[in-house]
This record gives C-alpha cells, sequence and structure tokens, in this order.
C-alpha cells in the first residue's frame, strides 16, 4: 500500500523528444554528451530572452504557471534600478510523493537546466546560482554537472554556484522556503509575503524558476520561437513533463507535447479503462470524473476548463474497486503533517479537516460534511505559504468529485469498498525533522499550552495577531480554538500575547509535551456576534 515512486522511474515520449533527448542513449547525459545532444547555445541578451519566453508563453512547471517573461523583466529592471547584482536559483525541490519529472531531468539531464540558468544569469549580470534540492541523488548529480563545468561555490569564481540541499518536505519547496535556507535559515516560509524578484536571495532580486522551466527556456533558445511552437498548442507550444502514478501498471515520467489526450496518457501507464476518477495536478490538485477523463487534453487551459489542474504535472487514476474517500483521506493526513507548524489556519486546520473527513468515512453525517467545508474555507489565503491553499482545494475537489460515494457514507453504512493506498506516499510515512512539525527538538511543540478563558475574552483580537501560528478569528472575531500547543519557537510571542491580552482572558500552561498536536480541535465561537477590535 501506498508504496513510494522511485527517484527515477520509467521514462518514456509521446512524439519527438525535447527535454529527453538522449535519454535513450545514456542514462545520465554527463557534459560531452550533453553537447553532443543538444548542440552548443549561444549567449543571448535579457531583453531577448524576455521576447523568446513571451512568445512561445513559457510559464512556470512547478505548479503556479507564473509567466516566464514577466519574472525575467521584474528582476532585471529591479535589479538595474537598484544597481545590484541579481541572483539566479533553480527550484529542483520535489517533495510531494507523486512527482518525479524534476528529479529525472536533474538526475538524467542536469545541463540542460543549468543551460537556462545560466542564461539568465549571464544575460541579467548576475553572479550568484543556486540550485535547491531535497534528494541525495539529485544533490549528486547537480554537484558533478557543476564540476563539469568548472563552476563553484568559491569567492573568486566569476560565477558562484552552489547546490543547497533542504529537508523533504512539501513546505520546503516552497520559493520563500528555499531562499530563506540559502539565506542560512530555516526551510520553512517567512511568515510574510515577499517578492523574491523585488527582495529574494541576500535581499538580492532573485530569478526564481522551477528546474524544468529552465530547461524549456535551453532548447527553444536552441531551436528558436517558430520551430518550439511547431510543437503542441499554438497557445501552449512545446512539451510537458507529467509524472503518471497511482492505479497503473507502469509508474513513469513522459514528456508529451500538449493537446495530446488525457486518456492516451493514461493509456500508456497502464491505467484501468475507466478509472473512477483521475487527481490531476498531484496532492495541491483536482480531481476530474471518468467521463471528463475523455474530454480532457494535457494543457494547463483545458484541465482547467474541466475541474482539474496541470500543477506540477502528476496524474494519478484510482481505480473502480477503491473507496475514493479512503484514498483521499490518507493524503489528507499526510497534508497536514506537512504543515510547517507556524501558522494557525494550516497548523491547526490541516488535521482538523483530515478529522472531518474520517469523520464522513465513519458515518458522522451531514453535520460531519459540513464541518469538512467549513475547515476548508477557513483555511485558504491564511498562510504564510500555499501549502493550505492547495490542500483546500484537493480536499474540496474530493467531496465535489465522488458525489455518489460520498452520499453512501454521510447518508448510509458507507460505500463498501476497501482502501487499497494506491496514490503513492513516501515509505513508512515518515515526517523529516529539522523543522517545526518534523520531530526537530529545536523546532518541535514545546511543553506549553495555551489557554482562552471564555468568560474574560471580549474578542479583541490581539493574540491572532501577535500568535497567528496558533491562533485564527471566526466569523463572530473570536478564536477558533480554547486551548492548543505552542510551538516552540513561539513561547516568547506566546507570552507576549497573555501580556498584552487587554481582557486578560489568557493564560500558558506548563504540561507534557505534546506529540499531538492535531488533538487541538477547533471550537464554536461563544455565539457574540461582535466585530474583533483592533483588527
Amino acid at each position: 500500500m501506498n508504496e513510494a515512486l522511485p527517484d527515477v522511474p520509467e521514462v518514456r515520449v509521446v512524439g519527438l523528444p525535447q527535454l529527453t533527448s538522449g535519454f535513450d542513449l545514456v542514462d545520465r547525459l554527463d557534459l560531452p554528451m550533453h553537447l553532443k545532444v543538444h548542440g552548443p547555445l549561444e549567449p543571448m541578451g535579457g531583453e531577448q530572452l524576455a521576447q523568446l519566453s513571451e512568445r512561445i508563453n513559457l510559464r512556470g512547471r512547478g505548479g503556479a504557471g507564473f509567466p516566464f517573461h514577466k519574472k525575467l523583466r521584474s528582476v532585471a529592471e529591479t535589479a538595474i534600478k537598484r544597481g545590484v547584482r541579481p541572483v539566479v536559483v533553480v527550484n529542483g525541490s520535489e517533495d510531494e510523493p507523486a512527482c518525479r519529472k524534476d528529479t529525472v531531468m536533474i538526475n538524467r539531464a542536469p545541463h540542460l537546466i543549468l543551460d537556462g540558468a545560466l542564461l539568465c544569469a549571464e544575460a541579467m549580470g548576475a553572479r550568484t546560482l543556486v540550485v535547491g534540492v531535497t534528494r541525495e541523488s539529485t544533490k549528486r548529480s547537480m554537484e558533478a554537472a557543476l564540476a563539469e563545468r568548472g563552476l563553484n561555490n568559491g569567492r573568486r569564481s566569476a560565477m558562484r554556484a552552489r547546490v543547497q540541499l533542504n529537508p523533504v518536505r512539501m513546505v520546503t519547496g516552497a520559493a520563500a522556503s528555499l531562499i530563506r535556507s540559502i539565506d542560512g535559515g530555516p526551510a520553512i516560509p517567512p511568515g510574510r509575503k515577499v517578492s523574491a524578484s523585488k527582495n529574494g536571495v541576500g535581499g538580492a532580486p532573485t530569478l526564481l524558476s522551477n528546474a524544468e522551466t529552465f530547461a524549456q527556456l535551453a532548447i527553444a533558445a536552441r531551436i528558436g520561437p517558430e520551430r518550439y511552437c511547431n510543437t503542441g498548442l499554438y497557445d501552449e507550444p512545446g512539451t510537458v513533463m507529467l509524472t503518471v502514478s497511482g492505479a497503473v501498471a507502469r509508474p513513469m515520467v513522459i514528456e508529451v507535447p500538449t493537446g495530446v489526450p488525457l486518456r492516451y496518457v493514461l493509456q500508456l501507464a497502464g491505467a484501468p479503462p475507466m478509472p473512477q476518477g483521475v487527481l490531476t495536478g498531484g496532492y495541491h490538485g483536482k480531481w476530474i470524473d471518468a467521463a471528463t477523463v475523455n474530454e480532457a487534453i494535457v494543457s494547463r487551459n483545458s484541465l482547467d476548463a474541466v475541474g482539474g489542474a496541470l500543477g506540477a504535472g502528476a496524474i494519478l487514476p484510482i481505480s473502480q474497486d477503491t473507496c475514493p474517500l479512503g484514498e483521499s483521506l490518507m493524503v489528507a493526513k499526510w497534508l497536514a503533517e506537512e504543515s510547517a507548524g507556524q501558522c494557525g489556519p494550516c497548523y491547526l486546520g490541516l488535521p482538523a479537516a483530515a478529522r472531518g473527513l474520517e469523520d464522513i468515512l465513519n458515518g458522522g453525517g451531514p453535520a460531519a460534511l459540513e464541518a469538512v467545508k467549513q475547515v476548508a474555507k477557513s483555511v485558504k489565503r491564511r498562510g504564510a505559504c500555499s501549502h493550505p491553499d492547495g490542500s483546500a482545494m484537493f480536499l474540496e475537489s474530493t467531496v465535489k468529485a465522488f458525489t455518489d460515494d460520498l452520499t453512501a457514507h454521510v447518508m448510509g453504512n458507507g460505500c463498501g469498498r476497501p482502501v487499497e493506498g494506491v496514490l503513492p506516499l513516501f515509505e513508512g510515512g515518515r515526517a523529516p525533522t529539522g523543522i517545526p512539525g518534523g520531530g526537530g527538538e529545536e523546532n518541535g511543540p514545546s511543553r506549553q499550552k495555551i489557554f482562552v478563558d471564555w468568560t474574560l475574552c471580549r474578542g479583541h483580537g490581539l493574540c491572532a495577531d501577535i500568535l497567528p501560528e496558533v491562533f485564527q478569528l471566526g466569523a463572530d472575531g473570536f478564536p477558533t480554538v480554547a486551548q492548543a500547543q505552542v510551538p516552540r519557537d513561539a513561547e516568547a510571542k506566546a507570552m507576549r500575547a497573555v501580556r498584552r491580552c487587554p481582557a486578560l482572558a489568557l493564560r500558558v500552561e506548563e504540561g507534557a509535551q505534546s506529540k499531538a498536536p492535531s488533538r487541538n480541535l477547533p471550537v464554536l465561537s461563544q455565539g457574540r456576534g461582535r466585530r474583533a477590535l483592533g483588527r
């Protein structure tokens, strides 16, 4: 059940290969073989690169799909305005159990990624390049590729280049987390929205994009926009890299031109002829049903139009023989465990949502369903990164896609099907250490608990301002928890919240260190319909 995918699964291609050129010749393209397969790459100016990116409609391939030319121009303009050199960062962090396309690219074609990154660095005058990874295999491959090019992190180097290894954790792949770790901090979001293009590594404007994005740019720079646009759809030209797993005979990474029918991709991987549903975009993505699969083609716009998502390129079908809500529950629990533990809506909301989905499966009835919907709605757009938003999207999609099964569980005795565990998770359900929520002593939960005295609370809202890791306010302006474990790195803020509460309604008590902070269930508001003051 829930078998982990290998770092480098089988690789296939539909049509002529672009990113995967040479994969049929060697397992890894070192620099000489890379040049034999792809040829040399001529330098380009910054505006020339931006125009190329715009002509091929290059968007980030890490999930968000932000237009690359806008990011490139923003970094260049900020660097010129401030008179500083920008930094280029390749995000090769792939921390979702169902995604392997960037890992495959770094392990097998690292120089194609470096081509695109160095092309941008030279065009903008950058002298620092960092490649963020989360696996030992990708670290070794990329370090070898830098050495093959004579690049290192020495102070006298014309281009300082290095690899940043972070823990395998969902939140470490966020741009803000990667930048924070490069600057020497923990690989977690900083708790505030920051534009990397304006203020990135070391405060410098930073061009940060996904590994596949830089590889696509390198292909387009070599063959030109006209030839590049001859492949795929006119409005989304080129190819995309997909990771196909779940209920398939052959989990694989596959390069396909945009416009290929999704059902053909599933057929290549040996998926069931009539899957019960297909999760598109990975664990921050959306489910589509069997009928919709036949309408969908591989493109961002097409999947969006049918209620799916391209996201990070993960495609996961499930068969008719498994309980879709049970499969989704296992993912929901994993998503809750992946919280960095520093934002209340995520740290408390995601475990509550997983428990709500479990209540539905256990016959909790309509009340359990409504609770899941409310919690999913409450966590969106309230975190320091996109993890709560993506997790909420997954949960909302689950309850929308499987209405028959949902009815059977909510109104009856369940669907009667087992949970086969076909959606891949990491082996043993391990949680890496060293960041909040991962078991590290320094950043784990403390021995402190903070309590709300409802007889005194007047809904001033200062607790949520000072301690967002624990408190969020409900619709009536009052905290949505009565008691909560305090993260170790928030102990000082907890004491500050106690001291500054105008109604003296908070207290902190020492106790045994809790290993299950997800037991802190949200409580109902106190029914006093006041607006929060001081918000």
